[in-house]
């Protein structure tokens, strides 16, 4: 019997900075044959009709309205991560094509970061290791201090996925939970994390020790985090993101990180990414910055790998598809 062709996959390209996994190859050609970008450029009137899914590894290939009128028999998208704002969904559905992501491969590790940062921050980790590398120190202050975490107020905004694991970790620190979102969670989801839903977010940010943002980037969302917000916050406050970096004004927090409006912050995410090396957010000593890192763990790219495998296959074969997005 003569083997079945499996189905033709689109990437943008393997290894690199944006590539596919190198060590994610072998799963895929399990599955799919894959082509890349360049192959498709050079062969598009052989490839064209014969590519049914786009594997979106990191918002590439970019699924433009050029791609996806040169794909007549697509029907799949599946991108990684939890974020969607860097796809046209109304766009993209016009063709008659199905999206997937991967909102629940990242929700472990993200939280995770959440609390590392919030940690990092409050305890001075980044100056601390400064200073006990420097080749200058001859002695530790014993005045060098830092926050405690544990009975803290933490105030989440946005509690999905990843906000509901943070309030889980921030549970076991025995700290104080709000959180404000756009819908109230279930009375017994409260209970178990210890958490009160806050209306009004300027009621959790006058309260708030800490504040997370773990929202999703939409156009409401986009500047949430301002001037206004930032001085409704406590001077001794920290504000960790973990979503996307326009949430923030940036403008706004670097002229409150250096007059004292607010204590520190820790920034998972920024715009643009990386800032530029002259940027004033760089210069500050009361800020940390990691390179959105949030999902950045071996065994949470395997996963987000894997979701998006068994998305593109099940819509292939015309079975429900996990976690697809509605537009």
């Amino acid at each position: 019997m003569e083997e079945q062709e499996l189905p033709y996959v689109l990437i943008d390209t393997i290894g690199g900075t944006h590539g596919v996994y190198e060590d994610h190859v072998e799963f895929l050609k399990k599955h799919f044959t894959l082509i890349t970008m360049k192959e498709f450029l050079e062969n598009k009137n052989h490839l064209s009709e014969k590519i049914k899914a786009i594997y979106m590894w990191w918002h590439k290939p970019a699924a433009n309205q050029e791609l996806l009128r040169s794909l007549p028999n697509l029907k799949m998208i599946a991108t990684s991560g939890a974020g969607m704002d860097h796809l046209d969904l109304k766009l993209i559905s016009s063709f008659g094509v199905k999206v997937a992501n991967t909102p629940f491969a990242v929700s472990s590790a993200t939280a995770d970061l959440g609390m590392v940062l919030m940690l990092a921050s409050a305890r001075r980790l980044v100056e601390g290791c400064q200073i006990a590398v420097s080749p200058n120190t001859e002695h530790f202050a014993a005045d060098w201090l830092g926050d405690e975490v544990t009975g803290a107020t933490l105030g989440i905004i946005g509690m999905g996925t990843i906000g509901y694991m943070v309030a889980k970790r921030a549970k076991a620190f025995e700290m104080k939970i709000l959180y404000h979102n756009r819908n109230q969670r279930k009375e017994e989801e409260e209970r178990a994390v210890g958490a009160i839903y806050c209306k009004k977010i300027e009621d959790l940010l006058q309260q708030s020790d800490f504040v997370m943002l773990v929202v999703n980037l939409t156009p409401q969302t986009d500047k949430l985090f301002g001037k206004k917000e930032l001085e409704l916050m406590k001077p001794s406050a920290t504000l960790i993101n973990i979503s996307r970096g326009p949430v923030v004004d940036q403008d706004a927090l670097v002229e409150a990180l250096q007059n004292g409006v607010i204590k520190a912050a820790a920034l998972d995410v920024t715009y643009p990414e990386p800032l530029p090396r002259h940027h004033p957010l760089l210069k500050l000593k009361n800020i940390i910055i990691t390179p959105h890192i949030g999902s950045a763990t071996t065994s949470s790219r395997r996963l987000m790998m894997q979701n998006m495998v068994e998305s593109i296959l099940a819509a292939l074969n015309g079975f429900p598809i996990p976690n697809e997005v509605i537009p």
